[in-house]
């Protein structure tokens, strides 16, 4: 059995490379190059921002960094929710499809077998083939391997394969800053819910003491010392309050229904949801490191990372084409007109070798590629710079306003502690007899107005835990590229 390989190939092998690459310049990627440049991370300071005081040797936030409020129920239904809810699907399956698409551009780089086994028969007309081979039909029995395997001489299928690993490693990013969106959203409804609550019980508490007023007012009013204006009033107040009842239980239910969606189930779920119990809100804190490590935490600054380093590896791949390419095939089987002879020593079958090509004119196709791959690198540059700029924003933001908060609530509760003392004073004089109910009632009116306020504080300051503990990434462990995020680029 011969072969059509002759024992010449390393020569002419080597002529041919030699042509190939006295072409190269027919196709060429001169004058393309990415303009983007990575932001250094380091350069965004904030100390001056943020004052010496927020930054601490304080560690990361925790994975279940929401245990700092102090709610087991709140506990209990963030774990429900990353156990089961239907909104991390979306990140979960483009989580499997970039990493099937990091397999098949690995699969792109391997040596591939086929096995074939095929019984045909053909009949060409007399007029067309002749006497001797038309007319008849001619049976065939053929098996055969087929190989093939194209070399990365210059790493373009390495670097394809790499940028799709990039992507996966983006995706997996992706899905680990859902889980984290989730919990953030949970939490957040739930302290919505929390100081509905509140709100709800200032509203009975200004319903009693509405109620109480009219009572006072129409005994006035009987007994000739008040005209009906007093007893109106009452009644408008008594309106106001019943509504603020009202708005406060329909911003419970829909609160329920909320927690309910974000844990994956129906409505009635939200009903076995009572009120939250949330216990502290710890003081404002950021580690002392640079921006860039403290970045590094972030899911998004991290996937974005990836897709920067993938999309170099993607202007790796695209100047690869423009070089000459070797593939390898080999077709070995056996041929025979009947299965009888299949077998015999005259039914081998080889043919193959290696075939070299290498792009000349191409209309454009090769440079358009490499100009859209250096795009593509621009833009995930840029997209990363504005997560950077977004995300050190996002941790000023969260401390400012926690501090903030903080100087707010203190000043309220010395109002509120004025207009307590004012209330137990009123409330002291009329069990003495030295003062009226009526009184008694005013002063308890700006106590309820206070202590509602100072719900809507404590639930902006419990937000403000969610949103640095978020912004500061989360307690995720992320895997974070080494690269310089320089795009190696070449003419």
């Amino acid at each position: 059995m011969s072969t059509p390989v002759s024992t010449r190939l390393p020569g002419r092998l080597t002529v041919s490379l030699a042509w190939a690459l006295a072409l190269v310049g027919c196709a060429s990627s001169h004058g393309l190059t990415a303009t983007g440049q990575a932001l250094d991370a380091d350069t965004l300071s904030a100390r001056q921002s943020l004052g010496k005081d927020a930054f601490s040797a304080a560690a990361f936030p925790q994975q279940d960094w929401w245990k700092t409020l102090g709610d087991p129920q709140l506990d209990s239904l963030i774990n429900e929710g990353l156990a089961g809810s239907p909104s991390l699907a979306a990140a979960d399956a483009r989580l499997r499809q970039a990493r099937a698409q990091a397999g098949l551009a690995d699969a792109q780089r391997r040596p591939t077998l086929d096995a074939s086994a095929q019984h045909s028969g053909v009949q060409l007309p007399e007029g067309l083939a002749g006497e001797d081979l038309g007319g008849d039909l001619r049976w065939s029995n053929v098996l055969r391997l087929d190989f093939s395997w194209a070399p990365d001489l210059w790493g373009g299928q390495r670097a394809a394969w790499e940028a799709a690993v990039g992507q996966t490693r983006a995706s997996e990013v992706d899905a680990q800053a859902a889980r984290l969106a989730l919990s953030a959203n949970i939490a957040r409804t739930y302290i919505s819910l929390s100081q509905a609550h509140e709100a709800l019980d200032v509203a009975r508490r200004e319903m009693d003491r509405s109620i109480q007023l009219r009572e006072l007012s129409q005994q006035r009013v009987d007994a000739g010392l008040d005209n009906d204006l007093q007893l109106r009033q009452a009644e408008s107040t008594i309106a106001a309050a019943r509504q603020q009842e009202q708005a406060a239980g329909h911003q419970i239910t829909l609160l329920h229904n909320a927690l309910a969606a974000l844990l994956g189930k129906g409505p009635d779920r939200g009903q076995s949801i009572t009120q939250p119990r949330l216990l502290q809100a710890p003081a404002p804190a950021v580690p002392g490191v640079l921006p860039s490590e403290l970045l590094g935490h972030r899911a998004d600054v991290v996937a974005a990372r990836w897709r920067v380093e993938a999309a170099n590896r993607g202007i790796d791949a695209r100047q690869a084409a423009f070089k000459p390419s070797v593939n390898l095939s080999v077709i070995a089987g056996l041929a025979s007109a009947h299965l009888s002879d299949l077998f015999e020593n005259d039914s081998a079958l080889v043919f193959g070798g290696p075939a070299i090509s290498l792009p000349i004119f191409d209309g454009g196709r090769l440079r358009a590629n490499l100009d859209s791959a250096q795009a593509q690198y621009d833009l995930a540059v840029a997209d990363y710079n504005q997560s950077l700029v977004g995300a050190m924003r996002e941790v000023a933001d969260a401390v400012q306003t926690a501090r903030s908060l903080d100087t707010q609530i203190a000043s309220i509760d010395q109002a509120r502690d004025a207009a307590q003392k004012a209330f137990v004073l009123a409330s002291s004089r009329y069990d003495a007899g030295l003062g009226t109910q009526l009184e008694v009632l005013a002063a308890q009116r700006p106590l309820l107005q206070l202590e509602q306020q100072l719900a809507g504080l404590h639930a902006q300051r419990y937000a403000a835990v969610v949103d640095l503990d978020q912004a500061l990434g989360g307690g995720l462990p992320l895997t974070v590229p080494s690269s310089n995020l320089t795009a190696e680029t070449s003419p």
